[in-house]
């Protein structure tokens, strides 16, 4: 039997290592696109932080970790699938075949249609790569930054790169921070703790374009003038061109970035952070439904035999509605790896829906998003916010059960909102205690998840 794994971040390497553990004798490769060895992408704003070298962000530390496993690593970037022939067609022209196949490519930062947006101090923060030259161009203290997006993955960068002593400048075109993920009050709450911190942050605005800046040449005086008449007719050139201008080291160069609002910042780099959608295009062609991502059942098999996916490049079903659902989360990718791994090697395993959670750490303030945590049609919600101290939180209500919330600064309460969501625990009472006074979360888990079948779903 032999399995092939097509990305080689944390779902394919759980993937493979899960098969391996199960069966000792097949044979396993695992397809990474990039040339460094499996890492994680999360680790690179430690990179950026200076917490670790590029060895820390790498996902098995023990060399020969994955030879000892039996588990061959290739490098190659998948243009296609024939699921006629079970082979993988690659990039450089190469072959793989497979009696099961993993797709587990991941997403891509996506690259919003700005004037300039392909400049060389314009980057996204996704690769090792990319860190490498973000490093060298904030590598001086101050050096100015402006970062496009203030998403989830956007704090993260904007936290390393706060961390690096750069001046920065967050421009975001929703109209709080993290606006996916927070509700209106809890997003501007964080934009508030950001800012005191010493970030600039815009938000309901754009990036018009990104030019170089134009160095000033200065003006020549009437001296210099004369006494370059002077040598003309002494030279007999007087149509002697002007030297021609030095090369442009474009990493030198500061960038010029106007705004929607007609604002223009002068900076060294600038940052985009504008979300990620799943690599999925090498399976067009194929009948995998790639709406959104790849769609899978519940043993994250896809609707052609044999191939399975897991992780960000997955549409799941969802735990409360079972529609496919793009969540992007290292949490829901390594489950997915796990149950799509079993199922390949021959296992029984399902993923009881995929619940979005979101727990983010902006310069020491923690906030969280979970479940539905914009409600449902028909539900109730309670908010509870105290703005001064960085407190809030949300909770949303379908019947008596906790289907989504929001948190600021209440670390004690992520255990128990999980607990309450994903297992859909029955509230009876206790919500409407809950509606009154939404801080007694564990006190309601302790009276309600304890009991016969609370857990069940």
């Amino acid at each position: 039997m032999k399995h092939l794994i097509l990305g080689n971040g944390p779902a394919g390497v759980v993937a493979a290592e899960t098969i391996r553990k199960t069966d000792p004798t097949c044979s396993i490769t695992l397809v990474g696109a990039e040339p460094e060895p499996p890492y994680s992408r999360m680790a690179i704003p430690y990179l950026l932080e200076e917490n670790i070298d590029e060895s820390g962000t790498y996902l098995r530390k023990t060399e020969g970790h994955f030879e000892k496993l039996g588990i061959e690593l290739k490098v190659g970037r998948a243009t296609g699938v024939d699921p006629s022939t079970k082979t993988v067609q690659f990039e450089d022209g190469s072959t793989e075949t497979y009696d099961k196949l993993l797709i587990a490519t991941g997403a891509r930062p996506i690259l919003p249609p700005i004037p300039g947006g392909d400049l060389p101090n314009v980057h996204t923060c996704w690769t090792l790569d990319d860190a490498r030259h973000i490093a060298a161009l904030t590598q001086k203290q101050g050096a100015h930054v402006v970062q496009l997006g203030a998403g989830f993955i956007g704090c993260i960068i904007m936290e390393a790169l706060s961390l690096r002593g750069t001046d920065l400048t967050v421009v975001e075109l929703g109209d709080r921070m993290v606006p996916r993920m927070m509700t209106t009050e809890a997003g501007g709450m964080i934009k508030d703790w950001v800012q005191k911190k010493g970030i600039n942050v815009v938000t309901s605005t754009k990036i018009e374009r990104i030019d170089l800046t134009e160095a000033d040449t200065p003006e020549p005086t009437e001296e210099k003038s004369f006494l370059k008449s002077v040598i003309e007719k002494l030279t007999g050139h007087e149509d002697t061109p002007e030297p021609a201008a030095a090369s442009v080291d474009a990493d030198e160069d500061e960038l010029t970035v106007t705004l929607s609002s007609g604002e223009k910042i002068a900076c060294h780099a600038v940052i985009i952070s504008a979300g990620v959608r799943p690599n999925v295009e090498f399976l067009e062609g194929t009948s995998i439904d790639i709406t959104d991502g790849i769609h899978t059942d519940d043993r994250m098999e896809t609707s052609v035999p044999d191939i399975f996916a897991a992780g960000d490049v997955v549409a799941a079903p969802d735990l409360f509605t079972g529609k496919p659902f793009f969540s992007a989360i290292q949490p829901n990718a390594v489950d997915e790896a796990r149950a799509a791994a079993l199922n390949m090697a021959g296992r029984d395993a399902r993923m009881h829906g995929v619940l979005p959670i979101n727990v983010l750490d902006t310069l020491g303030l923690i906030s969280g998003s979970f479940g539905q945590s914009e409600g449902v049609e028909g539900g109730e919600s309670v908010e509870l916010s105290d703005p001064e101290r960085h407190r809030y939180i949300s909770l949303q209500f379908d019947g008596d059960v906790l289907i989504g919330a929001t948190s600021i600064g209440l670390t004690q309460h992520v255990g128990v909102i999980r607990g309450l969501i994903q297992g859909r625990v029955a509230l009876g009472k206790w919500k409407d205690v809950l509606m009154k006074e939404p801080l007694r979360l564990s006190e309601a888990y302790l009276a309600c998840a304890q009991q016969p079948g609370a857990l069940a779903g």
